[in-house]
């Protein structure tokens, strides 16, 4: 099973990262392995709107996406965390979505969705706020479920923590870094189907 994790927070081990890396956890203790991106360290022009995926379903531009749309293509579990900031996915997790804008065009205009492999393909959203207001998750969520619908992800569990803000805080939180594990445990279970 193939398994990727992109990291969409800049801030180095702040809660988001430490987050993932309990999710990632989980995924390792089930016997997994896992390729990571941190998106922050990784050179991803934004989308151009130029069209040029349109009749390919291939971007153009040659940056370090490249090695995401290979790894999004062969993976059966992917994960996204990000911080929120204003309501939103950090700006590096929306700027590598908006490079997705390829495999829209692959999926809905071309008609070639990605396949899914014995394993099916499954997606985790880990989102960590400052704010209290609900409307931070509704809003980051729906960024999230749009990049797993386009990269034929069907199914996917979000995970979220508000109220969360100071560097380090999540690991007061009373169930937050059990509750990420076991959302990596459970990612990468397999039932077998009768």
């Amino acid at each position: 099973m193939k398994i990727i994790a992109f990291c969409g927070s800049p801030r180095k081990n702040g809660n988001t990262e430490l987050l993932l890396k309990e999710v990632i956890k989980g995924i390792e203790d089930s016997g997994m392995s896992v390729e990571i991106f941190y998106l922050n360290l990784m050179s991803i022009r934004p989308c151009q709107d130029c069209g040029g995926c349109n009749e390919t379903g291939e971007c153009i531009i040659s940056d370090d996406m490249g090695q995401i749309y290979e790894s999004v293509r062969a993976a059966d579990r992917i994960v996204l965390a990000s911080p929120i900031f204003f309501f939103g996915l950090s700006a590096q997790a929306k700027t590598m979505i908006d490079r997705c804008q390829s495999f829209w065009c692959e999926k809905y205009l071309l008609k070639r969705p990605i396949q899914a492999g014995k394993a099916g393909r499954k997606g985790l959203l880990l989102l960590v706020g400052g704010m209290k207001k609900e409307i931070g998750v509704q809003c980051a969520e729906a960024s999230g479920v749009a990049f797993f619908r386009t990269i034929s992800v069907p199914e996917h569990e979000t995970l979220s923590f508000l109220g969360i803000d100071a560097k380090g805080e999540i690991l007061h939180h009373p169930t937050a870094l059990k509750e990420a594990y076991e959302a990596g445990r459970k990612l990468v279970e397999t039932r077998v189907k009768s």
